[in-house]
């Protein structure tokens, strides 16, 4: 964690951000480093290509990248500056200023998380900020079944937790070992709970 005398606003965040060094968030006023295995690393590949797949295949109006920052809010009104494992956005909102660094401050389309150590965060704090920012679509990927048995149920099995705003409200939908993962981002999509759990072990195009 880097740290610093005062909380940071999201502007700060992207003047200081370590550019070349990782990847980082602003929590709670304090710039944080995102770390990922080999393997969290893996999922999150494999389905950023597959969205590009059925992006170009379909010529659908996104754009897909790991590395799309933007600002959320918590009930707090505390900004801060989140980068999810993959993330979805429009290309007309994209391309609106192609001279711009990577950060947005609208809502994009879809949002991807890989579950690690600190679960808490993506079922938590992030669906609370994604959902009061208005992306249409989020992803809880937990691929090694770590969050509690709450979440996962039981016996915990690796899962694929799908929100969809409806209303101005997340409604969920788990998937988990031969099931199809269903998306409204992406409707023909054709990919299992247990493909994104076999593509973190072997990772293959």
């Amino acid at each position: 964690m880097i740290t610093t005398n005062k909380k940071l606003t999201f502007e700060e965040f992207l003047a200081q951000y370590p550019d070349g060094y990782g990847i980082f968030e602003l929590v709670n006023g304090e710039i944080v480093q995102v770390e990922a295995t080999r393997a969290h690393k893996n999922v999150a590949r494999y389905l950023m290509f597959n969205f590009n797949d059925e992006i170009r295949r379909l010529g659908l109006d996104y754009i897909v990248d790991k590395d799309i920052v933007f600002r959320t809010k918590t009930a707090q009104g505390r900004e801060q500056g989140r980068n999810p494992e993959v993330g979805v956005v429009l290309a007309s909102v994209w391309n609106a200023n192609v001279l711009a660094y990577g950060a947005l401050t609208e809502s994009i389309q879809l949002a991807v998380e890989v579950v690690s150590t600190n679960w808490e965060d993506d079922y938590v704090d992030k669906l609370d900020e994604y959902q009061r920012l208005g992306i249409a679509e989020y992803w809880i990927v937990d691929y090694l079944a770590i969050a509690s048995r709450n979440y996962l149920g039981n016996p915990k099995v690796p899962s694929v937790f799908v929100y969809q705003l409806i209303d101005g409200e997340y409604q969920v939908q788990q998937y988990k070992e031969s099931e199809r993962i269903i998306s409204q981002t992406f409707p023909e999509l054709a990919i299992a709970v247990e493909q994104v759990v076999t593509a973190s072990l072997i990772y293959k195009l």
